[in-house]
């Protein structure tokens, strides 16, 4: 079995959404031990979007059903998409997948840039219209830097939960079994979250 870690490494260099208190950690040494102070938002590094994030009701992040970020998933390719990710870069590649993750170009890239890679609202709408139970990017975020919060409404409003700003630069497009695991963070919005694919050798 092989396991990939799709996380993004999340220290004080983790690069930040504009607005968003960048994270800060300070380790000390308490004599036999040592043991570190952590200061970020929900939403820092490689995290889960709950639907109470952009609904601001319903699932928080400690009581979204796992089995929707945990089973088998296809990654697709999008990486000559550019900016916007349409249905038509998704429309026939999506298989019998409910679990997707998107890699695009950005996955490379470790500074903020406006035009991140992101959905359109009709390629949102594929996703729902398909079932889909989560869905992950590379990029900072699902939605487009100027936007209306309707991507994330959509999503989260018919039960498929996000994944954001993850490392799929070491991963080829094809099918694979995901666990992704937020913080079990009591009543908030989201949660870094470690991400991790599985794949039997010689593939599933």
């Amino acid at each position: 079995m092989k396991i990939i870690d799709i996380t993004r490494p999340l220290s004080d260099k983790t690069v930040s959404y504009p607005g968003d208190m960048p994270p800060q950690f300070s380790q000390r040494d308490a004599g036999l031990y040592l043991i570190s102070d952590l200061v970020m938002n929900s939403h820092s590094g490689t995290h889960i979007d709950a639907p109470v994030h952009y609904l601001k009701t319903g699932d928080t992040i400690d009581t979204i059903p796992l089995d929707h970020v945990i089973g088998p998933c296809r990654v697709i390719d999008v990486s000559s998409a550019g900016s916007e990710i349409t249905s038509a870069d998704l429309s026939g590649r999506l298989g019998t997948s409910k679990r997707i993750l998107l890699k695009t170009k950005f996955s490379a890239e470790h500074r903020f840039r406006e035009d991140y890679p992101h959905l359109s609202s009709d390629a949102a709408g594929l996703l729902s219209a398909n079932g889909v139970l989560s869905v992950g990017i590379d990029s900072f975020s699902i939605e487009a830097f100027v936007c209306d919060g309707s991507v994330h409404r959509e999503l989260l409003g018919h039960g498929c939960i996000i994944i954001e700003l993850l490392d799929l630069s070491g991963v080829l497009e094809g099918d694979y079994e995901m666990a992704a695991l937020p913080l079990r963070l009591a009543g908030l919005d989201g949660a870094p979250a470690r991400v991790v694919l599985m794949q039997k050798d010689g593939g599933f």
